[in-house]
């Protein structure tokens, strides 16, 4: 992780002036270090630059990582990949946040394994609001105009805030790789006016966080409501192909 420091403050810099442009401020944005495939060396030397919250995809190495740095305990640790049920002991056991959930099938898991565990565990539900196949999440490309995309959003919902040991923070998304700035911007917005409309649908559920944008959008998701961005690239470099 060469120039860390310098690295970080950039990208810090730039959350920063993305948030006063849409008239808030970086507080109220967490910045997700995506530290998935790169060691252990370069999460602490993040740490001791002033960043507490990692993103990993894979349960295992999760896990690896956790145990090694436990003795941080204000290190908080987002589990930001797809999951498969038979893997998701680790995540119970292991995860503060949760950035992928697709199914109704896997927070149920989840909810019966941190009871074991006596944990609780944050969560985004995936949308795709994109409309790309290759996407994963609940279908939300055409949520304003097709009854049952919002309807069963909106079920979803209901059915996750009655679990225990979920908090159920907003919704999370991905948008599509290479684009152009218009075409981030129309997902973030539309990304935006869901949540705008799951709030109004449903006041009684606290569920107002927006997890999107990355290294190569970010700025534009800031800009356009998000308060949790995950970023990999932009602070420890590309990964090894």
């Amino acid at each position: 992780m060469k120039n860390s420091h310098s690295t970080l403050q950039n990208v810090v810099e730039r959350i920063s002036q993305a948030a006063k442009h849409s008239g808030r401020t970086e507080k109220n944005i967490t910045l997700v270090a995506v530290s998935k495939q790169k060691p252990i060396e370069d999460i602490i030397v993040a740490y001791e630059a002033g960043v507490r919250n990692f993103g990993e995809n894979r349960s295992e190495e999760l896990e690896e990582k956790a145990t090694a740095l436990s003795h941080l305990t204000d290190l908080k640790w987002h589990f930001i990949g797809n999951l498969q049920s038979r893997q998701s002991s680790l995540i119970a056991q292991y995860a503060h946040y949760f950035h992928a959930i697709d199914r109704f099938k896997i927070v149920q898991r989840l909810s019966e394994q941190l009871t074991t565990f006596n944990r609780s565990l944050s969560v985004f539900i995936q949308v795709n609001v994109s409309g790309e196949a290759s996407k994963n999440g609940f279908q939300c490309d055409n949520w304003q105009h097709n009854a049952d995309q919002s309807i069963n959003l909106i079920q979803t919902v209901k059915e996750m805030t009655a679990l225990p040991h979920i908090n159920l923070l907003g919704l999370m998304t991905m948008a599509p790789f290479n684009a152009s700035e218009d075409i981030y911007r129309n997902i973030f917005k539309n990304m935006a006016g869901l949540s705008t409309y799951l709030r109004e649908q449903l006041p009684e559920i606290p569920a107002q966080q927006l997890s999107m944008g990355m290294s190569d959008d970010f700025e534009i998701a800031i800009e356009e409501g998000a308060t949790y961005v995950r970023i990999g690239s932009a602070i420890f470099g590309e990964r090894a192909k």
